[in-house]
This record gives C-alpha cells, sequence and structure tokens, in this order.
C-alpha cells in the first residue's frame, strides 16, 4: 500500500482526540502519562490521542544521542528517553505535540508515518508564512537563511518518535518562541554547521495559538479525521483542555 506524504486512517479508525495542556508540564509526568494511554491504545481500550503541551526547560536525549553533543546543559534537566534522534531542547515557547496513533490501523510502516508528520508540519508552517523542507541525512523541517551565509539553514521544528506495540509515542516540536539560546548548549539533533530558529526570529507575528489552529486544520489531509474530547474525559489528562474553541 503506498503512503507517499498521506498517512490517513482508514474507515476501521475512529478520529483523533486533541487535547491542549496550559502551562508547562514536567517532563517525567508527560512522558509517564503518555506511554500508559499508548498502552491503553494498544489494548483498545483508550482513543488515538494528540496532546499539545509546553515544557519546562531541558535537554531530551534520544536513542542515537551521543555524550560530546552534550555541551553544556547549563544546569538544566537532562532526561534520556526511547524516542528516535538525537539531543534537542524543549522549554516555554515551544510547542511539543506527542502523538499517540495506532499505526496497525493505518498501515505499519514507520518511514511512511514520518514522512507524513514533514508534510504535516510544512503545510502547516506554510500557512504561517514559513516556507519549510525536509532535507537529505536531516531529521526535521528547515529554512533557508540564505540572509546568514551561503548554504545557512535554520531547523524550526524536530520530529522524533517512538513506536511500541505498533502504537506511536512522542512526536515533534515546533520553535515558536523558545530561548534560542539554550540550543548553545548541545548539538541539536547531531547537526553542526546549521542553526536554529523559530517563528518569533524569522519575524511572523504568529502565536502558540495560530500555530494549533494550523497544526489542527492541516492534520486530516495526512493521518484522517479528528473528534472533539470532552473535558477530564480523559482522567490521566485532567488539567488538558480540548482543542476546540
Amino acid at each position: 500500500m503506498p503512503f507517499d506524504e498521506n498517512f490517513a486512517q482508514s474507515g476501521r479508525s475512529p478520529a483523533a482526540l486533541w487535547l491542549r495542556s496550559p502551562g508547562v508540564v514536567a517532563y517525567p509526568a508527560a512522558v509517564a502519562a503518555m506511554e500508559a494511554h499508548a498502552d491503553a491504545v494498544s489494548r483498545g481500550e483508550a482513543p488515538e490521542l494528540i496532546w499539545l503541551i509546553e515544557h519546562p526547560p531541558l535537554y531530551t536525549a534520544g536513542t542515537s544521542a551521543r555524550e560530546a553533543d552534550l555541551l553544556d546543559a547549563g544546569g538544566l534537566p537532562v532526561y534520556r528517553t526511547g524516542r528516535g534522534g538525537q539531543f534537542t531542547f524543549h522549554g516555554p515557547g515551544q510547542r511539543v505535540v506527542y502523538l499517540m496513533l495506532d499505526l496497525s490501523r493505518r498501515g505499519r510502516d514507520v518511514r511512511a508515518f514520518v514522512r507524513a508528520i514533514e508534510a504535516w508540519l510544512i503545510e502547516s508552517l506554510a500557512l504561517l508564512g514559513v516556507a519549510g523542507a525536509c532535507r537529505a541525512g536531516r531529521t526535521g523541517i528547515w529554512v533557508p537563511r540564505p540572509e546568514l551565509g551561503e548554504g545557512r539553514e535554520d531547523k524550526i521544528a524536530a520530529i522524533g518518535i517512538r513506536v511500541r506495540r505498533w502504537v506511536s509515542l512522542h512526536g515533534l516540536s515546533v520553535n515558536v518562541d523558545p530561548d534560542l539560546a539554550r540550543f548553545a548548549g548541545i548539538v541539536p539533533c547531531g547537526v553542526r554547521d546549521q542553526g536554529v530558529t523559530s517563528l518569533a526570529a524569522l519575524g511572523r507575528q504568529a502565536g502558540m495559538a495560530e500555530l494549533d489552529r494550523a497544526l489542527l486544520a492541516t492534520f486530516s489531509r495526512h493521518f484522517g479525521g479528528v473528534a472533539k474530547a470532552e473535558s477530564g474525559a480523559l482522567a490521566a489528562f485532567s488539567a488538558a483542555a480540548p482543542l476546540f474553541s
């Protein structure tokens, strides 16, 4: 079954619920809730879920992270995590999107899943006036910055997933207006010769709410339908609110 850039659900799969948590969510608590929910999805006991959050300042290391790429944590916590990829920074002003989707219902093709995430991000950013692109050998979404030097490109969105029992965990992050200086403490995603940017650094006036609306508006073209989650419907996410207002 060819997927190309579309990973839309089959008719057998219900629409994914969307929740957004206010404020910042501690990383260990978020991972525990995500993993428990993904396990429930794999057992057929819970709906697929898209969870939008922000974290306090911290670094995470994926399964391919190299110790030499942690340059100076600067007192921030560093969490070893089961997602793919290398080191990245999370903090306020960065939208983190955790994807708990059942790939057994959508086609068991992890590479196609990642391509669909890339296409979804590119389309979402385009709605905000940002021309992002993928690059061979480099994960995430990149923005050309010729004004900063020949061949210069900055990363605006990162992708790092894990698949367990054919349910996805972790997901992606998009820089809206985080403290970009914190990326100097690591080699972001192992790429030494390019930079990191944000919507704010590119002069875009779009904030977190505008990004969320763009992600929601373009999701169904790549992954299938969305559904409104009632407040309090998922106990582990009691502080979260439905992404429909």
